[in-house]
């Protein structure tokens, strides 16, 4: 639906959340056998204010149709949780390296509701470069995995391209420096297959090598020797293979959820949901939505053993 448009629509996606949500609870329930129902966690935000909406009203509905309490949930709080989803759960405190479409951070997790943002993307996050950089290599939308998938076929010692601010101190990422080498690689290279392999390739070390380096970076700073990797682009092979290999190298263990708890699930809103079940509350809920919240304002559920 949005390919041809080159990214997310707000306003179709909105339409489409409005059209298709309510049958998809009906189906999961049906699918679970019609379990009981304690609570309902819905995602608050931060986001696209118009989708979040839709979320939050059905939300409220159901809470009041079903009579049950309703808590809205922190998007990058489920991905930070979300690997205690596998039965290889990580102990606290971790690193969390959270990388997806929207957003590019590094966060202390010391346990439920206690997280430190240790630096994050000054401009794109690093899966706008990613969809970015493919819609300039021809490949359509969405682009990462079509990036990914052609980079597999090239040299990625092809380009030089930079390795931004690693020779700075700090956590913070930047990424609009290796967009526009991308650009010029493009306008430079000959329009062959080979060429825009070596060009995909070429970007995503360079993606790789940054994140990795600034993971190890953090681990050092911090103490901590439990790495986990969550968001969309936590999906992608390169980056696991090469965070894989720098924590044998270096000595600390990596945990990566499985793909479909990688991208946006209801799974991780639900675990989210369910560790700050005390904050529920009986009574009609509002349709609450923030397209902003701070992940530093979040604190610890109140409920001895979920705090870690």
């Amino acid at each position: 639906m949005h390919a041809e448009y080159g990214g997310v629509v707000p306003e179709l996606a909105s339409r489409d959340h409005i059209r298709k949500l309510l049958p998809l609870v009906d189906q999961v329930r049906r699918e679970a056998g019609d379990p009981l129902l304690t609570g309902i966690a819905y995602t608050r935000g931060p986001g696209l204010m118009g989708a979040l909406l839709v979320g939050a009203s059905l939300a409220a509905g159901l809470g009041m149709s079903l009579s049950l309490p309703v808590l809205g949930v922190h998007h990058m709080e489920g991905h930070l949780l979300s690997p205690l989803l596998e039965e290889a759960a990580p102990e606290f405190p971790y690193i969390a390296l959270l990388v997806s479409g929207g957003h590019t951070l590094l966060v202390r997790v010391d346990g439920v509701g206690r997280y430190r943002v240790l630096g994050a993307s000054l401009d794109d996050a690093v899966g706008e470069a990613f969809d970015k950089s493919a819609k300039m290599l021809g490949l359509g939308y969405p682009g990462g995995p079509a990036l990914a998938a052609l980079a597999a076929q090239g040299n990625p010692a092809a380009h030089a391209f930079p390795r931004p601010m690693l020779k700075r101190p700090g956590l913070d990422f930047s990424f609009s420096g290796l967009k526009t080498a991308v650009m010029l690689a493009v306008k430079a290279a000959p329009h062959s297959p080979a060429a825009q392999a070596d060009i995909a390739a070429s970007f995503q070390q360079a993606v790789v090598d940054t994140l990795v380096n600034k993971c190890l970076r953090a681990l050092r700073g911090e103490g901590v020797r439990r790495l986990v990797v969550a968001g969309g682009v936590g999906a992608n092979q390169a980056l696991r293979g090469g965070l894989a290999e720098a924590g044998q190298a270096h000595g600390f263990e990596t945990f990566f959820p499985r793909q479909a708890f990688c991208t946006d699930n209801a799974a991780m809103i639900a675990l989210a949901g369910y560790l700050r079940r005390d904050e529920m509350r009986p009574g009609i809920a509002s349709a609450e939505a923030a397209a902003r919240w701070s992940l530093d304002s979040l604190r610890p559920p109140t409920t001895a053993d979920v705090v870690g």
